[in-house]
């Protein structure tokens, strides 16, 4: 049974370990419908929601993104994901990757969100991954990106991995409510 609004908005948390489980194609379905459900500037649509289910694809995504990020001249980061396991997208069974036109960010932030807080209210644990797009930024990001069927001129704007956490009950963020302000 779906919980409530708020609630989602308040649990949902950054899953970084997930089991081999996929979620249900169903599930999968109306998640990605929630994405496509956004709304956008002058209702362009411009993005794409792409459900990956493939493991074979998703982890030849992560190698490059793991390489493209090994080459970077500033390690922090790579340095970060190996102490957490040295998985790009922690053995998540499944993601859907949100392809956009140019300057649609905000657009993608929006159906992002409605993909993350959709799956997070059926149970089904998610990470909201930007780091999605190393996997696109070496040589082999043309060939994804026609593999994965993208749209001319689309790029990656973001991916969202979709599991059941290998560790339930994993902690949303503290909210800082000093960020809120009231100006009467």
């Amino acid at each position: 049974m779906p919980i409530d609004t708020i609630e989602t908005i308040r649990t949902r948390y950054s899953c970084r370990a997930f089991t081999d489980k996929a979620p249900s194609d169903q599930d999968l379905r109306t998640i990605a419908q929630a994405g496509v459900c956004a709304p956008s500037g002058m209702n362009r649509q411009p993005w794409q929601v792409i459900v990956l289910k493939n493991k074979d694809l998703i982890c030849k995504l992560e190698e490059e993104g793991m390489k493209n990020l090994a080459a970077l001249p500033d390690q922090s980061i790579y340095e970060r994901i190996q102490t957490r396991g040295g998985r790009l997208y922690y053995n998540a069974p499944c993601m859907m990757l949100v392809p956009i036109a140019e300057d649609a960010f905000l657009d993608c932030g929006i159906v992002t969100e409605n993909i993350a807080l959709a799956a997070t209210s059926l149970g089904i644990d998610t990470l909201i991954c930007g780091l999605a797009k190393f996997s696109f930024a070496g040589a082999q990001g043309n060939l994804f990106k026609e593999k994965l069927r993208f749209q001319t001129g689309y790029d990656l704007g973001i991916a969202v991995l979709l599991g059941y956490a290998e560790y339930p009950g994993g902690a949303p963020h503290v909210p800082d409510m000093n960020k809120i302000l009231w100006i009467d």
